[in-house]
């Protein structure tokens, strides 16, 4: 592996960070005992800046470059943003609809416990939550299916593969100009 600049940061899909490299986990490091990666870093993630600066924290988060782009909101370096778990309420979610077809089964050994060709789930009866007297393949009323999901949060995550970014702590020290 080449000699890296300080302050670089690479993903590493193993359980540990190298030797020379730390995880970025947001942790509070000492000015004193770091002062050429904190003359990088400065305290663009955190710290007093007296006596001590923080790591970039991905534990959790996604990478994001910073800059503007078009329809999206300005980024900053050392920016978090986002939610881990969202609730949709009904003006975020377009106007849809789903038909609901209830087939009226009265052979009993057609009926069976889950979706299958031919077969049906129940027969319409009184004592069913289906109107007595149906007919055959009729369609339930619009209002039948509605919002569901108690306003319970679902999880917004982008997708993710288990590995860790880390910072090195030693090598080079970036120059800076041509």
């Amino acid at each position: 592996m080449t000699t890296p600049f300080i302050g670089e940061i690479q993903l590493f899909g193993f359980n540990f960070a190298p030797r020379g490299w730390a995880f970025c986990n947001g942790a509070l490091l000492p000015i004193q005992q770091n002062s050429a990666l904190f003359s990088l870093l400065g305290t663009e993630y955190g710290g007093d800046g007296h006596t001590t600066f923080q790591f970039p924290n991905f534990a959790a988060r996604a990478a994001c470059s910073q800059g503007t782009g078009i329809g999206l909101t300005p980024r900053v370096a050392g920016d978090t943003f986002g939610e881990a778990a969202v609730t949709l309420t009904l003006t975020q979610m377009p106007s849809h609809t789903h038909a609901f077809t209830v087939y009226n089964q009265n052979d009993p050994s057609k009926r069976a416990a889950s979706p299958s060709t031919g077969n049906s789930l129940a027969s319409p009866t009184s004592s069913s939550p289906f109107a007595s007297g149906a007919e055959p393949d009729a369609q339930f009323a619009p209002a039948m299916i509605g919002p569901a999901g108690g306003s319970q949060a679902h999880e917004n995550q982008q997708p993710y593969l288990a590995v860790n970014f880390s910072i090195a702590l030693a090598g080079e020290y970036p120059s800076f100009g041509g």
